[in-house]
């Protein structure tokens, strides 16, 4: 199908990058500009982000800093090397902030070349919540080790600074940079009840269908990111979709920005929405808010939390009060009920009832009661070239005995020199990968991209037909435990091996598994990115799970993580 050129016909794009969302990934040179720019620590530069807003104009002149998270340090509390860690995490965070405005501009410009810039409506959102508390107080090289409950090392963090950055790591800044980045609201990501969870920052442009567009203009109605596309239906004059594919749709809510094109002053229209996140809640209605925080995005034990009747809720008074630093609930008990039922109201309205603080829990679509694709399936089998599987998708082998078998032929010359993968999971950060290594079969796990194991087998394959198997005994008992490994060469045994230690709830939250090939990045250092598929033929790759998986109740779970630290 011809595809007109964008000088002749309407387009749309939706262009979305990783950034700035974890891992943090961008070349050494973007980084290197950034080298000393934060030493003076997040107090500092919180404080210097409130004075440039207000400068800037986006935020009003007595706007106050909101209060400090409690038990996050200040930066005079750390000592020389953590703070030098810490540094680097924020000149890694910029630098990639920086490149990622790079590519934008890109777009700006080739815009022009077109002579479309001015005809083009761009909506550029700078986030879609606040910068992230879930590196943890230190930050960590390893994102995959925080989600398990594993904090990072401090001591080894310090001897890779150059490595930030790099393929080598998947890291996340401490959550001290996180409370400076969403200055001057409280919170972070995930706390959906503050502002600093869910407020950032849009640029629109339109040449003259936006009026008062002098460098620098901004506009304060209220406004949520629903409120994107009826924007873009009522500017371009569509309809809004009543069906797709023959599927009746939802109606579209949230409120159109076009009139606030016209005129900067102009009444907010979008007037009350509900926030809910991990039972961190609020409502906004007419400039007043109420909000309650559940749980602290940074502290991974799912034990602690309290009842949702016992949440304590805050009042605020946006329209006097920007940055929710000024708690009204003991002052006007009355305001506060009034907007709880407004809350209630719009939850129910919108099936956000029964509410549910579970994380773990709610990775596994059996326990959270989503659509499990592979109920009651004990087995699956792929041929060579399938892959790009996410963990939903495939078989679960955590926390469970499981089989693979492989049906291969090695080839009749130089058996002893066939290498690549037959099956692989995951990725540098956390997975596993049975593949031949010059003929000799192997079994590499990968927990959390910290804890490495590797099992071969004691002489090479010969030429011709094999059924291989991999047998993965679990020891159960818990959560993240051990295994013995068994190779076998249809039924005769080729070698074996412990793993000491297990992942408990995810290998990657991006790589996949692949058949013949390690796609993304490497299970282990035994083969190359990409360059690693098997060489010799693959009839087929099966996996059989062998009983239950152990999902663990929420003391499992907190056991699991306490020993870990």
């Amino acid at each position: 199908m011809a595809v007109p050129p964008l000088e002749t016909a309407p387009f749309y794009t939706y262009l979305a990058f990783g950034a700035t969302h974890v891992p943090h990934h961008v070349a050494p040179e973007w980084i290197e500009k950034y080298r000393g720019q934060f030493d003076g620590g997040w107090d500092v530069q919180r404080t210097q982000t409130l004075e440039r807003q207000k400068r800037l104009g986006l935020v009003p002149a007595d706007a106050e800093l909101g209060p400090w998270a409690e038990g996050v340090p200040s930066w005079d509390d750390l000592d020389d090397e953590a703070r030098a860690v810490a540094a680097r995490f924020m000149e890694t965070y910029a630098g990639f902030a920086e490149h990622t405005d790079a590519q934008v501009s890109r777009l700006i410009d080739e815009l022009e070349r077109l002579g479309e810039l001015d005809n083009t409506l761009i909506v550029y959102l700078l986030g879609d919540n606040g910068a992230s508390g879930e590196g943890g107080i230190e930050g960590t090289l390893h994102e995959h080790l925080v989600g398990h409950g594993i904090p990072d090392n401090t001591a080894d963090m310090a001897k890779k600074l150059d490595s930030f950055g790099d393929a080598t790591t998947y890291l996340i800044y401490p959550v001290g940079w996180a409370l400076a980045m969403n200055a001057p609201y409280q919170w972070t990501k995930q706390v959906a009840s503050h502002f600093g969870g869910t407020r950032d920052g849009m640029i629109l442009r339109w040449g003259d269908k936006i009026k008062d567009t002098a460098a620098g203009t901004v506009r304060h109605q209220f406004h949520h990111i629903i409120d994107i596309l009826p924007t873009i239906l009522e500017a371009t004059g569509l309809p809004a979709p009543e069906s797709v594919n023959g599927i009746t749709q939802s109606p579209i809510e949230g409120t159109s920005m076009l009139y606030t094109f016209a005129d900067a002053e102009a009444p907010d229209q979008h007037t009350t929405q509900y926030f809910e996140m991990c039972g961190n809640r609020g409502i906004y209605h007419e400039g007043w808010m109420a909000v309650t925080r559940h749980g602290t995005p940074w502290l991974m034990l799912p034990d602690g939390l309290p009842a949702f009747e016992d949440d304590v809720w805050e009042l605020y008074d946006t329209s006097i009060d920007w940055t929710q630093a000024h708690d009204l609930a003991a002052a006007l008990p009355e305001k506060l009920a009034e907007l709880q039922a407004i809350f209630v109201t719009e939850a129910t309205k919108y099936e956000v009832f029964p509410l549910d603080d579970r994380v773990t829990e709610r990775e596994n679509p059996f326990l959270a009661g989503r659509i499990d694709l592979l109920a009651g399936k004990d087995s699956m089998t792929y041929t060579a070239g399938m892959g790009r599987f996410t963990e939903e998708t495939t078989m679960n082998t955590k926390n469970r005995s499981h089989t693979i078998t492989a049906s291969i032929v090695m080839p009749s010359d130089l058996a002893d020199t066939v290498s690549g993968v037959l099956i692989a999971q995951g990725g540098r950060f956390g997975g596993w990968s049975l593949y031949c290594l010059d003929g000799v079969l192997t079994y590499a796990y990968n927990c959390y991209g910290t804890y490495r194991f590797t099992v071969r087998s004691m002489t090479t394959l010969a030429a011709g037909a094999h059924e291989l198997q991999m047998h993965f005994d679990y020891d159960g008992g818990g959560l993240g435990r051990g295994a013995t490994i068994t190779l076998l060469d249809g039924n005769t045994i080729i070698g074996s091996g412990r793993i000491d230690r297990t992942t408990a709830y995810y290998f990657s939250f991006d790589e996949t598994l692949n058949i013949g090939v390690d796609l993304g990045t490497p299970v282990t250092e035994d083969y190359l990115p990409l360059d690693n598929g098997f060489t010799g033929e693959i009839n087929f790759v099966r996996i059989d799970v062998l009983e239950d998986a152990v999902t663990g109740t929420e003391e499992d779970i907190t056991r699991h993580v306490l020993a870990h630290q």
